[in-house]
């Protein structure tokens, strides 16, 4: 078995990413022409992590966003996709990707790491995150 690395993403990890950006869709169909030009331009946004967890192929990764805020006296941090591939799940992936980006974001000031889910409640907890508010969305033409 190959070892567990997360690292940040590089060009070369577009194609590699692509098969899990499908898997984690559920409200959206990834277009790939779409997802290639998002990728050129997140993956040298500073304000941007995407880190991408390898074990001799790319099995997981976790797309995060730092901002600032009024609320919290500065900036604050948000975890936007998070997808790790199912043979890999229940293998601490998640929660090494999830540290990364904490560190990451703590290296940037943020005072909170924060993220939507309706479909990992139990990860998130285990990992001592508490429920703080309802996500609302409406989508756009």
């Amino acid at each position: 078995m190959n070892e567990l690395t997360i690292r940040p993403a590089t060009f070369a990890d577009r194609d590699a990413l692509f098969p899990l950006v499908k898997t984690f869709a559920t409200s959206f169909m990834p277009d790939e022409e779409s997802f290639r030009g998002s990728f050129s331009r997140l993956v040298v946004n500073e304000r941007a992590c995407l880190l991408v967890a390898e074990a001799g192929t790319a099995i997981g990764y976790l797309l995060g966003f730092a901002h600032d805020t009024f609320y919290a006296n500065g900036p604050v941090a948000w975890v936007e996709e998070l997808m790790v591939g199912e043979s890999w799940r229940r293998q601490h992936v998640g929660q090494r990707l999830i540290q990364e980006f904490e560190a990451w974001a703590a290296n940037r000031g943020c005072r909170l790491v924060a993220l939507a889910t309706r479909r990992a409640e139990p990860f998130y907890k285990s990992l001592g995150y508490e429920d703080s508010a309802t996500y609302f969305r409406r989508l756009l033409a």
